[in-house]
């Protein structure tokens, strides 16, 4: 399920979340069904607290929900997939491989 206090600007090509005043980010590159995840940056005032996980279900959920296939080039994403291989139906089968998850 999407999480409704994060927002995709698509003009940044970034969901975004703000808590307690500093916004976390997952960047992106979208072409045509592909949805590049290139970084995922959270302030380090909000580290420890899950954010960057509550951020990754939101993304994959959106993918799932417009058709996407994942290409998890950013670190944080590819370790959240080798976590969660149940995940990884959006991920695009050569990632999968890469990343051991086939």
């Amino acid at each position: 399920m999407t999480d409704p206090d994060i927002r995709n600007n698509t003009d940044a090509r970034r969901y975004e979340l703000e808590v307690d005043g500093l916004t976390a980010t997952v960047a992106y590159n979208l072409t045509g069904p592909h949805l590049m995840i290139t970084e995922t940056l959270v302030p380090v005032a909000l580290e420890g607290r899950g954010i960057a996980s509550r951020m990754a279900r939101h993304v994959i959920d959106d993918a799932r929900k417009r058709e996407l296939v994942i290409l998890p080039v950013c670190t944080f994403f590819a370790g959240y997939f080798q976590k969660h291989p149940d995940q990884a139906d959006v991920v695009h089968p050569d990632y999968r491989k890469a990343l051991g998850l086939t």
